[in-house]
């Protein structure tokens, strides 16, 4: 009887492996072209190629308020694990803030999630993806770099493509880890447009806001303006600013950076290359 049921489940876990591998049929991309989520707040609904890894890397100058200045470097590694799954792990490898008080540097928290497009675009609807990440408060907590708290990020997003025009619409909610031991929430509403400019040259703008978390971090609206370049369809360069529009947010905020697709990892698409190229 033991025998039967051991054969039972090895055929029915075969049929289960076959039947999610069927699924899979197709998703492989011609070639390696970069999907970049920098350098804009908002994240696009498309995900990462299926089996490719890629990396996103920046670095960034703040002036929240005067005589402080803050500078970061970090990047966002993606994989897509399935055709409409993504795993995405978020690093600031370094922070440093100068103030009155001096300098002050460490490494920054870490984010790990996932994003999963439930729907691409037709005629009448956008691309739709659910993004979910929590962080890992790695951050030091000394002069307030770090809040030595975990973090839940949950987002809707949707991408579309009106004549020409790329919009993504990003809706978050944010429990904050609190001193007090529950969560403070706030909300986060993106929209972002880019729109070619001269062949491989693109524009980007965005306006997105946060809601008031807590007394001491009130809401905001801002804005962010960029150019990219698409290198290669593998790698794009970017770089930018971002003008405060309201008090409490990132008045001055100055960036560049680089998205790289960087390898399929899934055997099936060597063998696919090879066929199409003999």
């Amino acid at each position: 009887m033991k025998v039967l049921l051991l054969a039972l489940s090895l055929t029915t876990a075969k049929s289960a492996i076959g039947q999610w591998m069927g699924k899979q049929t197709g998703c492989y991309a011609d070639s390696l072209t970069a999907n970049p989520n920098r350098p804009t707040v908002s994240n696009p609904a498309h995900v990462t190629e299926y089996g490719v890894l890629e990396l996103e890397y920046g670095f960034d100058r703040f002036w929240p308020e005067e005589h402080v200045r803050q500078t970061s470097a970090g990047g966002l590694l993606k994989f897509g694990l399935l055709c409409d799954v993504e795993l995405r792990w978020n690093t600031t490898s370094f922070l440093s803030q100068t103030d009155q008080n001096g300098t002050h540097r460490t490494f920054g928290d870490n984010w790990l999630g996932t994003e999963i497009r439930f729907h691409r675009q037709t005629r009448y609807l956008p691309t739709m993806a659910f993004n979910y990440a929590v962080k890992i408060p790695s951050a030091s907590t000394d002069n307030g770099l770090g809040s030595g708290h975990v973090d839940h990020s949950f987002t809707f997003g949707a991408s579309e493509t009106i004549r020409h025009f790329n919009f993504d619409f990003n809706f978050s909610q944010f429990l904050i880890g609190s001193s007090t031991g529950g969560f403070d929430q706030n909300q986060l509403l993106a929209v972002a447009f880019s729109h070619a400019v001269h062949g491989k040259l693109q524009l980007q703008g965005e306006f997105y806001g946060e809601t008031e978390l807590n007394q001491a971090m009130l809401g905001f609206a801002s804005s962010l303006w960029a150019l990219t370049y698409t290198v290669i369809p593998r790698l794009v360069i970017d770089g930018g600013f971002e003008a405060g529009l309201t008090a409490g947010g990132p008045h001055r905020h100055a960036f560049f950076g680089a998205t790289y697709s960087i390898a399929n990892l899934y055997p099936g698409w060597r063998r696919r290359r090879s066929q199409n190229n003999p």
